[in-house]
């Protein structure tokens, strides 16, 4: 199982599988191929669909360095993987040089006919039943495993990913305005954040804080602005907007959060794993999904509960998100996405407080909601999966 780092990636909005990941096909396509006169590129699948939402084509463009033709085929469904893209080099009147591309997920990609990037495998272990034996004869807390596994210098990337966050909803909270896109949604973290009411009660205010800071990540998000993905851009805020807010309540020490960074980066990549984070090839389940599971293990570690309570808060997390689909309005990760976020936050939250409290009768594990989060996403239609062709996407546009 590969290393953490590949479930925290810091970069710009909106989307890591169709921003991200076709920019690094791109990018490593055109220094391969530097003599071409342009490229030609043909997206397929969900980059399709809504890569215009996503502003794919923008991304591929940035870092081509020379003028590429974008073709949107919306017909070919016989795809590898949801996310395909075919990369040509164009000299004269020819197309040579085909290079497909799957766009998986996270901002990664897999290129046809090539191994994996190097990365080597860090975790022996491939399942959390397999990791929680392992901590559990070892004594140790999962945040320990990590660090095992990873080596100490995992700190000083998590200590970016977290000051990354904490940025973002800085930012997300001091900014006003319409998000770009043409649907004029109006960013409401900063008027959410200073609504507070005069005889506001304990949980109410929470709820406004933790929706309110979840709302800035989004925000950026969908204003291109720079954020960690965690999983993915779209799933971006649950993360951090429960984070903070725990530090400021409880006064955790940046230190306290790294450990709870790791043991969430621990969640994400068994989901990544076993499974997938991409909301093309399995709905949003996969990604709001994978968050709310990290966010949730995350505070379960914060908080220094045991491994079968930090398990039962991330199984509880994420089996209530089981076949949420993923139907973003005119391809932009706005609606429902932002809004999901803030519900997802909270969710992480009420998890975490179930656990605390049952998890010596739970019967469902970790490890069985991921895999049925797989199958149940590949048995979606596709017009649920990231195509912007069903669901909130298709009757708005007909309201």
């Amino acid at each position: 199982m590969k290393s953490i780092r590949d479930i925290y990636k810091i970069g710009k909005g909106p989307s890591s599988s169709h921003t991200m990941g076709p920019a690094k096909a791109m990018s490593i396509y055109a220094s391969e191929h530097p003599d071409a006169d342009s490229y030609y590129v043909i997206l397929y699948g969900s980059l399709a669909d809504t890569g215009e939402g996503h502003g794919t084509d923008k991304a591929i463009e940035s870092v081509a360095g020379k003028p590429v033709k974008i073709e949107f085929n919306r017909t070919e469904r016989e795809l590898p993987h949801e996310n395909t893209m075919d990369i040509f080099s164009v000299k004269g009147e020819a197309r040579l040089d085909k290079m497909r591309v799957m766009s998986v997920g996270g901002g990664d990609i897999k290129i046809e006919g090539r191994e994996d990037d190097g990365a080597r495998d860090v975790y022996a272990e491939t399942t959390f039943e397999e990791i929680a034996t392992l901590c559990k004869k070892e004594g140790i807390r999962l945040s320990q495993y990590v660090e095992e596994r990873e080596g100490k210098e995992i700190y000083g990337f998590l200590y970016e990913v977290w000051e990354t966050m904490k940025k973002a909803i800085h930012e997300g909270l001091t900014t006003s305005g319409i998000l770009p896109g043409g649907l004029n949604v109006e960013r409401k973290a900063q008027y959410l954040y200073n609504q507070r009411h005069i005889d506001e009660s304990p949980v109410t205010r929470e709820n406004r804080i933790v929706c309110s800071y979840a709302y800035a990540v989004s925000e950026q998000n969908a204003d291109n602005g720079t954020i960690v993905t965690a999983p993915t851009c779209g799933a971006c805020a649950v993360l951090p907007s429960v984070l903070r807010y725990m530090q400021e309540k409880h006064g955790f020490a940046d230190k306290d959060i790294l450990r709870a960074l790791a043991v969430a980066g621990l969640i994400g990549t068994l989901v990544k794993t076993n499974a997938s984070i991409s909301g093309a090839e399995c709905g949003c389940q996969a990604e709001i999904g994978t968050a709310c599971s990290m966010a949730s293990a995350a505070l379960a570690e914060l908080f220094e509960m045991g491994i079968d309570q930090i398990e039962y808060s991330a199984e509880i997390a994420f089996e209530h998100h089981l076949g949420l689909t993923c139907d973003p309005i005119c391809g932009l990760v706005q609606i429902p996405c932002i809004e999901r976020n803030a519900v997802a936050a909270m969710r992480a939250i009420n998890a975490l407080s179930l656990a605390n409290f049952l998890s010596g009768s739970r019967k469902i594990s970790l490890d069985l909601v991921i895999k049925t989060m797989y199958e149940t996403g590949k048995d979606l239609s596709h017009l649920y999966r990231e195509t912007a062709a069903g669901g909130l996407a298709k009757h708005y546009r007909t309201s």
